[in-house]
């Protein structure tokens, strides 16, 4: 065996555990959304987790993978359908190797979204968006900046994806929840919205962490250069460490007491935030990025109540801000190119525009596509699934058949009392387990 080929062994197996990383996410954000949102929801949430991987892995195979990485143009690939007419390696990997890496990142970035809309979203218009943020948003975006777009040609830096990934999810949540509105009761006084199991948000929580050493390490492609793989991972960890303590103590100063919410989206936040710079700056600077981007993301929250945004689980601040503010301050820190380092604004401008033309783009849009899927099939729940929970209202299984109440104060509803009140059809078989809580 030749050496070349021993170390395209190695990498593609460093690679493809990676992406097994990766795709555990899938279960750190699904435990994180259904610990965040009341348990009458549960199962509607967490069948989107799995759905948005299932469409993405399809979408992307016939059409994603073409748009993102085909040859093309500046805008978007042409070429490479069904993966067909690419070639036998990719960024030095067997090409399914390489596919797989990338279609983990398409499944994270559509499942970004599922927390933000979550507890009054229809779930067939959910399907739609996650089909069309899959094949068509998320690789525009991607061919933009990882793909040899205009903005790569540009000099825009975004190493494991804060604003290809974490940006799209993000905006595409804040597109989503202006056409869809607040859940009821949100802004009124009349309801309250706790988190319905603390425990589950920081399994997840730990889950995404666990994964992002693969989501940002696994980016190096190989172990070609051990140092560079080793320094992501430790420039990972830091941001995601002082994101931590940046949240707690201004949540501290703000609130007067140790917020474990606002700590653990303080976490995320530095994970999105370093993700563009990961391999362009140092361990310090990785810690000033996860406190500057868990500043940024407090600042959010409190933004998104004043323009009555309702989103659920805090999406918007963590990933949208904080996959922006992550792209542009590489090029404040970057080692070799950056404003500390050299004294210039260039890539700092670069960055700026990059991430702000992309975001707008991904705004944009999403608004188009979540005002369409409204109109043709219809994108919210109505008012008396809401208020018996979409787990009953839509797919006759609750989470928790032996609880009385919800998470929210409100009794829970029998299943014949459901079919008295008209909230579940006649002809609708119940499953087992709500047959024997209802007896």
């Amino acid at each position: 065996m030749t050496p070349e080929a021993l170390g395209q062994q190695i990498n593609t197996a460093w690679t493809l555990v990676a992406a097994f990383l990766v795709f555990f996410m899938q279960a750190g954000f699904g435990m994180l959304e259904a610990g965040a949102i009341r348990a009458k929801n549960n199962v509607n949430i967490l069948l989107k987790n799995f759905m948005d991987f299932c469409i993405a892995s399809v979408a992307f195979y016939f059409i994603g993978y073409a748009f993102m990485f085909g040859e093309g143009n500046g805008f978007i690939g042409t070429q490479g359908f069904l993966m067909k007419d690419l070639g036998a390696e990719a960024g030095g990997l067997p090409i399914l190797a390489y596919w797989f890496f990338q279609v983990v990142f398409c499944g994270a970035a559509a499942t970004i979204v599922a927390g933000a809309i979550a507890e009054r979203t229809r779930f067939p218009a959910y399907l739609a968006y996650s089909f069309f943020v899959s094949a068509l948003i998320y690789p525009i975006i991607g061919h933009w900046i990882w793909g040899g777009g205009w903005l790569a040609k540009l000099g825009m830096l975004d190493f494991a994806g804060s604003t290809v990934v974490h940006a799209v999810g993000g905006f595409a949540s804040f597109a989503g929840l202006i056409v869809l509105g607040s859940r009821i009761g949100r802004w009124d006084g009349t309801r309250k919205f706790p988190a319905s199991n603390i425990p589950l948000v920081a399994l997840g929580v730990l889950l995404l962490w666990f994964g992002w050493f693969g989501f940002n390490g696994g980016s190096t492609l190989g172990m070609s250069d051990p140092a560079l793989t080793a320094k992501v991972v430790v420039n990972t960890n830091a941001a995601a460490a002082t994101g931590a303590i940046g949240a707690l103590f201004l949540g501290w100063i703000l609130y007067k007491r140790p917020d474990a919410m606002l700590t653990m989206n303080g976490i995320l936040a530095g994970l999105v935030g370093i993700t563009a710079g990961c391999a362009y700056v140092t361990p310090t600077s990785a810690m000033f990025i996860g406190i500057i981007s868990s500043l940024v993301m407090v600042g959010g929250l409190k933004l998104l109540e004043k323009l009555r945004i309702d989103d659920a689980v805090g999406a918007i601040p963590v990933h949208a801000f904080g996959g922006v503010i992550g792209t542009i301050l590489v090029g404040v820190f970057h080692t070799e190119q950056g404003l500390i380092a050299t004294g210039s604004w260039k890539l700092l401008g670069i960055q700026t525009f990059g991430t702000l033309v992309s975001s707008a783009f991904v705004f944009v849009s999403m608004l188009i596509i979540f005002a369409l899927i409204k109109a043709v099939i219809g994108l919210r729940v109505s008012k008396e699934v809401e208020e018996i929970g979409i787990d009953i209202g839509e797919h006759v299984l609750p989470s928790y058949p032996e609880f009385v109440f919800v998470s929210d104060g409100s009794p829970a509803i029998a299943p014949a009392t459901a079919r008295q009140h008209g909230k579940v059809k006649s002809g609708v078989k119940l499953e087992p387990a709500f047959q024997e809580s209802e007896a």
